[in-house]
């Protein structure tokens, strides 16, 4: 079939009828000429018969119907070679009519998938020929293009104003705005700045609460934070509750916002600070007052909390928890290794290690600590081996734990590497799609070379006293940048093309 397909000039086979005319010729022996983006392909009907719904075999009966049938097909015909024309990507187009031979397409390598998809919509190959492994490539374009479609639709929110919307609600979009899109204004960026570096002071606080020579003595002897530190943890913990009620009353979808992880962490950061407070000046009443210091220490662990709270206001520390969740595969194989690594070694080294008289490995069980700060390089010294075969064991533990470890990391830094540059070029992509609506809002669709199939669907139609060209109705949007030879301007057939070009 291929032999056949890349002969330029059959003279043994039957050519296509004039356009009009009536012909009983089999549509299996009729030979068809396309030439696609300047590359000319000979196709047969008896190869192309086999998917009829296809636009190619719609070319074997087309000349019946005449001009306007053929051109509805095609962006141009010449009577004299009998060549239909496409202005088609030609590497798409070599990859469509493998349909016709193996039953299936495969997209090479550097075509985008979205357009490729459009190539098969134009050439009427349904999606279901597309092979698996490109199906795969043109999902994840399909999403990225979706991902790029809801930040320029939240960035055209965020501009807009409707005028129907009452005071309030322009109100809470305003308030919304100002604390959730630090790029919106000036001073959303300095709020935000601002509530980072009090998380920063907040987080310092707290450790520096734990020095034994900056706190002071309470009525009953204890040691507890110094005054001025308890102030300021206040006025911190003040900010954060007024930043989150903020950000809660003007959430435009307030479930949503209250279920979210991060607004989780911030109600975790500033939680204990009230519950602390609410324990001490009315637990004493109900429980014991050891019992009510017990509970304020308990609850003092929690502010740790806040630490997470940097990842707001970080997309590095975002893209990293969203490298280690899509690497859940690598980080459970890691483990997997570990644990094996660890049962195996420290069965080894408990049962090697029995015939030392001062041994250090008295169960398997304890025998687990040394194996894993063994495999994982820390090495604490508090348990080592004394005997000879003790010591080898712990060298092969040592180098099979370096690489259970370094096995894994390669794809986690792979996930990390990838999405942050996939976030990189979504928020480009949307920066050039608000660029590119805004030049063709302010163009107002005068004097464009090029555009969407919109776009010209779209374009004035002609004054009433003004002949407009017979072809116009008929003009298509070019979507390949091959040159594509034309005829004459005495074949006015051909005048489509001309046009559009």
């Amino acid at each position: 079939a291929w032999g056949r397909a890349g002969r330029m000039d059959g003279s043994g086979e039957r050519s296509l009828p004039e356009p009009g005319s009536q012909s009983s010729a089999a549509s299996d022996d009729i030979e068809i000429v396309v030439n696609v983006g300047g590359v000319r392909q000979v196709l047969y009907g008896d190869l192309l018969s086999q998917y009829p719904e296809t636009r190619l075999a719609e070319l074997i009966n087309c000349l019946a119907g005449g001009y306007d049938t053929i051109f509805s097909l095609c962006d141009d015909y010449d009577p004299g070679k009998r060549e239909f024309y496409f202005d088609r990507d030609p590497d798409a187009f070599k990859c469509v009519i493998e349909v016709y031979y193996f039953g299936e397409v495969h997209m090479k390598k550097g075509i985008c998938p979205i357009c490729f998809k459009n190539e098969m919509d134009f050439w009427k190959v349904d999606l279901k020929f597309l092979d698996d492994c490109c199906k795969s490539h043109l999902s994840e374009k399909r999403e990225e293009l979706e991902e790029i479609a809801r930040r320029v639709q939240l960035i055209l929110d965020d501009l807009g104003v409707d005028a129907a919307e009452g005071r309030w609600r322009r109100c809470q979009k305003c308030v919304w705005k100002f604390l959730e899109k630090p790029e919106s204004s000036c001073p959303a960026r300095v709020v935000a700045v601002l509530s980072f570096l009090l998380i920063l002071v907040s987080s310092v606080v707290m450790c520096m609460g734990t020095i034994p020579e900056l706190q002071v003595l309470d009525a009953e002897g204890n040691r507890v934070e110094h005054p001025t530190l308890e102030n300021v943890e206040t006025a911190c913990i003040g900010w954060f509750t007024l930043e989150y009620l903020l950000r809660l009353f003007s959430s435009p979808n307030k479930l949503h916002f209250a279920l979210s992880f991060m607004n989780i962490v911030d109600v975790l950061a500033i939680l204990p600070f009230y519950v602390s407070l609410t324990l001490t000046h009315l637990g004493a009443r109900m429980m014991e007052l050891t019992n009510v210091q017990q509970a304020v220490q308990a609850l003092r662990i929690m502010r740790i909390a806040r630490i997470f709270k940097l990842a707001r206001h970080s997309s590095g520390l975002q893209t990293l928890t969203y490298a280690l969740k899509r690497s859940f595969k690598e980080l459970g194989l890691l483990l997997m290794y570990l644990a094996v690594g660890i049962f195996v070694f420290s069965a080894l080294g408990y049962t090697m290690e029995q015939s030392h008289p001062e041994t250090l490995f008295k169960s398997i069980p304890q025998s687990f600590w040394w194996a894993i700060i063994t495999m994982t390089t820390v090495g604490y010294g508090d348990i080592y081996p004394k005997t000879t075969l003790g010591k080898l064991n712990a060298a092969i533990s040592f180098l099979c734990g370096v690489i259970a470890i370094a096995l894994p990391i390669h794809p986690i830094i792979n996930n990390f590497v990838r999405y942050y540059n996939k976030q990189r070029v979504l928020e480009t992509a949307a920066k050039h799609e608000l660029e590119l609506m805004e030049l063709n809002s302010s163009s107002g669709g005068e004097g464009k070379t090029g555009g969407s199939r919109s776009d010209l669907d779209n374009l004035p139609p002609e004054p009433a006293g003004k002949e407009a060209p017979s072809c116009s109705s008929r003009l298509k949007l070019s979507h390949s940048d091959t040159f594509i030879p034309l005829l004459t301007e005495e074949k006015h057939h051909r005048t489509r093309l001309q046009s559009c070009k």
